[in-house]
């Protein structure tokens, strides 16, 4: 069975920029040694971009969010130093969810990432319900929310939808 890790969102602005947090810098090294796992058993890696253009602030994302982050090409938008790994494959998703999973072929997806409760449940939650039979894991201890309590919403939502959070 071919297992696939997703890295969602492991960008600058997301750990310590822009929208960081402390939490998504203390899971930063669990995220590493995750990613280190995969790429040594073989397994594939995609890793998730937050992609937003300067006009984001105008966008109906920005509007309720009107922080900039994550515009392409910036600083804030480039996967955090020492986390990619040659061979994997980058996705740049405009909004929260990546809507073309079913282009990739899951057979095992864990996801690991930022923020537990908005992009990692969102595609958590797509990714289930395109590959109902799957097995989709999410690593507690390689997430972090925008809150410790929201994180765990998230989780706990998760967890509803039969998606095992480890």
């Amino acid at each position: 069975m071919k297992k696939t890790l997703i890295v969602v969102d492991m960008q600058n602005d997301f750990i310590d920029m822009a929208l960081g947090t402390k939490e998504a810098v203390a899971i930063v090294p669990a995220v590493r040694a995750k990613i280190a796992q995969y790429a040594a058993n073989g397994d594939e890696i995609i890793f998730t971009r937050d992609t937003h253009e300067e006009n984001y602030l105008e966008t109906a994302e920005g509007k309720h969010l009107p922080v900039k982050h994550c515009i392409r090409g910036t600083k804030g938008w480039e996967i955090a130093d020492g986390l990619y790994v040659p061979g994997a494959k980058i996705i740049d998703k405009p909004n929260f969810g990546w809507k073309h999973w079913e282009r990739e072929a899951l057979e095992c997806a864990e996801l690991v990432g930022l923020c537990t409760d908005i992009c990692v449940v969102s595609n958590a939650l797509i990714i289930k319900a395109s590959f109902p039979e799957i097995p989709v894991k999410v690593d507690s201890a390689c997430c972090a929310g925008v809150t410790p309590q929201t994180h765990e919403a998230a989780l706990a939502t998760m967890r509803m939808c039969q998606i095992e959070v480890i």
